[in-house]
């Protein structure tokens, strides 16, 4: 195979943190900034159900789980940056899109072709994390993305309730499409290839087929690839009827922006602590000790929501907790389930997206359908999932937990001289 030279990269390590977290974020914001908007949308375009507006997050969730199949092929052929950019380019423009929607099965539509686009946002900055590191160290590098990341979900419901009081729900729309516009910008003149030329694959039906019939058999990785999908189903789940459930039921109001803010602050803790601590002790071992936490916490919260007088302040912060779990949970799932795929980063980050995708945002859409006015469904979800999950990752380890496993550094491509 003919092998290509690359620019070396030059990228300082706070800068490529940086670019890939604003690079996740975006699929992020364009959830997280909605939510206080949800009341105004239904009201201006005519929802009468108030489990129906939660479409605008279900849909947009669910395609992005649709679409992930496709960047991580075309990626491990192509290129990731080339990719990246087509899919930024398409969520600007879907973005512009939604904001001109006339009813609401238009603006159905645009969320789904932006959540079609976004999926690659989810995708590809897992596979340049993982062309240029692996093991532990590359679970370090995905938290501390995650911490800059999860500032984006604790600004945007408060940039979406502050847009609402000066202007419409459509200039939510706007403002994302300028980020998009600016990550654009800088992807396109500072990130290098991260591809190896030795690694490319070919489009073709018999390659995409054995690729993802390798990532689907690999016992190492699937077991947290769908153990990650239920807890992040039922983070979807949360996401979906907060702010029905925290700013209506709870009694949060116009305080609700900064409650949801609050959490989300925790979690980014969380997942920097998780940074810290993940090389010493590894990615393993912290992991599977807060999926255990995590299945103590949601036992008390499902105790609490079978209480008739539960109170805000019981629900918030057994929450807050099981949301901090999911920051030790998420980056270190992510890395050791990518771990086996060097040569087809692209393409197992696809299908392991398409995976936790699908069943995350379906969940996410039955937990949201599900919402009776108590956080009791939520509770029960969360309890579920997270068993459910520990017996996955059982299955991948064989049974046995808390291993530590030690893998080299690298880095791809060259550094610059």
């Amino acid at each position: 195979m003919k092998t290509t030279v690359h620019k070396p990269w030059t990228m300082s390590s706070p800068e490529f943190v940086g670019l890939m977290a604003l690079t996740q974020a975006l699929q992020a914001v364009a959830i997280d900034a909605m939510l206080p908007a949800l009341g105004a949308i239904s009201a201006d375009l005519g929802v009468a159900s108030s489990n129906q507006r939660q479409l605008i997050v279900g849909v947009f969730l669910l395609f992005s789980g649709i679409g992930s199949l496709i960047p991580g092929a075309l990626a491990d052929r192509f290129g990731r940056k080339p990719v990246l950019l087509g899919c930024v380019a398409g969520y600007t423009a879907m973005m512009l899109f939604s904001a001109l929607a006339p009813n609401f099965t238009t603006l159905l539509v645009a969320r789904a072709l932006a959540g079609l686009c976004s999926s690659g946002m989810a995708v590809l900055p897992l596979a340049i994390i993982r062309d240029r590191f692996e093991g532990d160290k590359m679970a370090r590098t995905q938290s501390l993305i995650s911490v800059v990341f999860m500032v984006v979900p604790m600004i945007a419901p408060t940039l979406g309730q502050f847009v609402l009081l000066f202007a419409g729900w459509r200039w939510i729309f706007g403002i994302m499409a300028t980020m998009a516009v600016l990550v654009f910008i800088w992807a396109s003149i500072r990130l290098t290839e991260t591809l190896h030329p030795d690694f490319r694959q070919p489009v073709q039906p018999t390659v995409i087929l054995r690729n993802l019939r390798l990532t689907l058999s690999t016992r190492a990785a699937i077991g947290y690839v769908l153990g990650a999908a239920l807890v992040q189903g039922a983070l979807f789940g949360f996401i979906n009827t907060v702010e029905q459930l925290v700013g209506e039921h709870f009694g949060a109001g116009r305080n609700f922006p900064l409650v949801f803010g609050g959490m989300a602050l925790c979690m980014a803790a969380a997942n920097f602590t998780n940074s810290r601590i993940v090389e010493r002790f590894g990615t393993r071992r912290v992991s599977q000790a807060a999926l255990v936490a995590y299945i103590v916490f949601a036992g008390v919260q499902l105790f609490l929501a079978l209480r008739p007088d539960e109170t805000i302040w019981q629900f918030v912060p057994i929450m807050v907790l099981n949301m901090c779990m999911m920051g030790f949970i998420g980056a270190n799932f992510s890395s050791i389930a990518l771990q086996p795929f060097a040569r087809i980063a692209g393409s197992a980050a696809s299908v392991q997206v398409f995976v936790r995708m699908i069943i995350g945002a379906s969940m996410g859409i039955v937990i949201g359908q599900s919402y009776d006015g108590t956080a009791l469904p939520l509770a029960v979800s969360l309890m579920l999932a997270s068993v459910c999950s520990l017996g996955l990752v059982l299955f991948s380890e064989r049974g046995r937990l808390f291993r530590r496993l030690h893998y080299p550094g690298k880095a791809w491509p060259p550094a610059e001289n």
